[in-house]
């Protein structure tokens, strides 16, 4: 290692000279002096043997037209036409695909609850059961309901029947028998939407304060996937990290941050001083992120420092409501907290998996 970067400085070294003196050579051209006698024939191997050598700074933020082309210099070039590579889709690869539709015949189970949940207890998923156990417990009887588990890692969205209902093939998604003809409600915000104008709950009726709720709701909305598929794919998920991208969203997702602590050092909750569907949407996902439990970021992105936010989270945290609501369609964790199936109340004593399958649990 040592004659490696030996080397390498040399010829960098070399390399600088002729940039001072003829001013054409780049950082890309940097990499053409790394000889082959290293082993290191990509453009990646040379790129990090650069970087070991602590050299490559030499080359880096000299001007705009050197930052471009070294920027140019990417191994991987848009083609005029994308084509899709089935094979670099990193950790969701066997579900992610350009086109929509199902892909397996299979009708969805129905229960007797007017209201039919499928959803899986991600964030988006986590606020609508917490939403149907807030209702619940206020004695909305019209919101009992079945929960049923889709296993998006298995693409159980791609089948005919949850197809039909939600042509976007992504929990969660509400049916609602209870009307003339079933309802169909899909996207987290229009279903939290949906069950507070039916149940006139959890939206403010006072005009200043429902419009603040309604800002809330849909600046979670419109935020999240910078958090989830902008920081939590780059950073947790893809198969490379690549510090630009993680550079990128952990920045707006300090933004973010930033806004809500800002906005809680001042108001209770999100619309002042009542809880909402405001609260319900972004908790899920803004909460975990502060309590810590979001792609294990929390040191990463000094989610502490957050403090208004932090005490908003875990003030919500406690209430019974949300300690059921997380429960639901959960699939992974303490078999203790995960009730695949919800159908009735008592569901939270009695089938959580540590009672289902009670020798699995204890091993």
């Amino acid at each position: 290692m040592f004659n490696e970067i030996h080397l390498v400085t040399q010829y960098l070294a070399i390399n600088h000279l002729l940039t001072r003196s003829l001013g054409s050579e780049t950082y890309a051209n940097a990499l053409n002096c790394v000889p082959q006698s290293l082993g290191l024939k990509s453009g990646r191997e040379k790129k990090q043997a650069l970087k070991r050598a602590n050299v490559a700074e030499w080359f880096i933020g000299q001007t705009p037209a050197q930052n471009q082309e070294e920027q140019n210099m990417s191994e991987y070039q848009p083609p005029k036409v994308w084509k899709w590579n089935q094979d670099n889709g990193g950790r969701f690869a066997n579900i992610n695909r350009p086109t929509a539709g199902a892909i397996k015949d299979k009708d969805l189970p129905r229960g007797k609850h007017p209201l039919q949940l499928y959803s899986l207890a991600t964030p988006n998923g986590v606020k609508v059961t917490v939403m149907l156990e807030e209702l619940l417990a206020m004695g909305f009887n019209g919101a009992e309901y079945d929960a049923y588990l889709v296993r998006i890692n298995e693409g159980d969205q791609f089948d005919s029947g949850f197809v039909e209902i939600n042509p976007n093939s992504k929990i969660p998604v509400l049916l609602d028998q209870s009307t003339d003809k079933p309802t169909r409600v899909f996207e987290s915000g229009a279903i939290l939407l949906y069950l507070a104008e039916k149940f006139s709950a959890l939206l403010p009726t006072d005009p200043h304060k429902r419009a603040e709720a309604l800002n809330w709701l849909f600046w979670q909305m419109g935020s999240g996937p910078f958090l989830g598929g902008g920081f939590g794919h780059f950073y947790a998920y893809a198969p490379e990290k690549i510090e630009y991208a993680i550079d990128r969203f952990a920045m707006e997702v300090k933004r973010q941050l930033d806004v809500l602590d800002q906005h809680l050092a001042e108001n209770e909750y999100m619309a002042g001083d009542e809880y909402s569907i405001a609260d319900i949407a972004i908790w899920p996902w803004y909460g975990a992120m502060v309590r810590g439990i979001l792609y294990e970021a929390g040191e990463f992105l000094d989610v502490k420092s957050y403090s208004h936010v932090v005490r908003w989270a875990e003030q919500i945290n406690k209430r019974p409501a949300v300690k059921r609501g997380i429960m639901v369609n959960r699939a992974w964790g303490a078999p203790s907290q995960q009730l695949h199936e919800r159908h009735d109340a008592s569901d939270f004593e009695n089938t959580t998996q540590d009672k289902l399958n009670p020798e699995k649990s204890e091993g």
